[in-house]
């Protein structure tokens, strides 16, 4: 629950920066797997409004077509997908990727991923499945965290040394499994070696039986602008398979997408 007042948690109004946008985006966000219904209380609770604040906003995205109510349950409608889309589609590069993807999964035999960094999770932006190998629902929008996962270490390895550093000093250092890192000097030397090598594989960190590999997808700066990956079942796939057998062809992948993107030396 959020304890913050509208006041304490939202810079002031101003030219630049329209408060009541602002918080119709806290009350879209409100809504997740673990809260798809809410009351106007719950909603009010969760982003720190009042409820009569709470309820105009849910009204309005009521009228836009953005949330139904029975009256007393809010929930979000398909609708809200467009303003994900919007921005993959303002990415046209995806549509290039996917037949990409495509192919290295026919190779591989093993489900293949895109995804960004937004602070410290990854968001997937394209997916391939082969097999469900995660008890959790993995598509376009899922988000998992960064300094755990294969596609996230590759990512988190473009930024400079203070602001990495920056980032995960003070965030909670979760423990999934018996196998997850949870000293930050360790994780720092998973990605510093991400960064040195080109690619980082995990194994088991996140979920037991899950293992990955990923590599950077660079544009015509030179930027890493998005992570690919290779996911498998650990108790089929090693890390020796992944290393020998799936890494030159995961990196192939990566080169022909990077060339979409413009890299240079692609």
């Amino acid at each position: 629950m959020n304890s913050q007042t509208p006041e304490a948690k939202d810079p002031k109004p101003s030219d630049s920066y329209v408060q009541s946008f602002a918080r119709g985006l806290e009350v879209i966000r409100s809504f997740s797997a673990a809260t798809p219904q809410q009351t106007l209380s719950e909603v009010a609770a969760q982003t720190g409004l009042t409820r009569a604040g709470a309820r105009r906003i849910l009204l309005t995205l009521q009228t836009l077509g953005y949330v139904e109510t029975d009256g007393k349950l809010f929930r979000l409608t398909p609708r809200i997908l467009d303003l994900g889309f919007a921005y993959l589609s303002s990415l046209p590069i995806w549509n290039l990727a996917e037949p990409v993807m495509e192919d290295l999964v026919e190779e591989v035999r093993e489900s293949s991923s895109a995804a960004v960094l937004d602070g410290l999770d990854i968001v997937y932006v394209l997916r391939v499945p082969t097999h469900k190998i995660m008890r959790t629902n993995l598509g376009v929008g899922s988000r998992l965290p960064a300094p755990w996962t294969s596609m996230g270490r590759v990512l988190l390895a473009s930024l400079p040394d203070d602001e990495l550093e920056a980032r995960l000093q003070g965030h909670p250092m979760e423990r999934f499994t018996e196998h997850t890192t949870t000293d930050v000097d360790a994780l720092l030397a998973h990605i510093r070696t991400a960064r040195q090598q080109g690619w980082c594989l995990v194994n088991q960190e996140l979920e037991e039986g899950l293992i990955s590999i990923a590599t950077p997808l660079t544009d015509r700066a030179g930027r890493t602008v998005a992570a690919l990956n290779i996911s498998g079942q650990a108790n089929r796939t090693s890390e020796a398979q992944m290393r020998e057998q799936m890494l030159p062809a995961l990196l192939r992948a990566a080169r022909i997408i990077s060339r979409m993107m413009g890299a240079p030396g692609h």
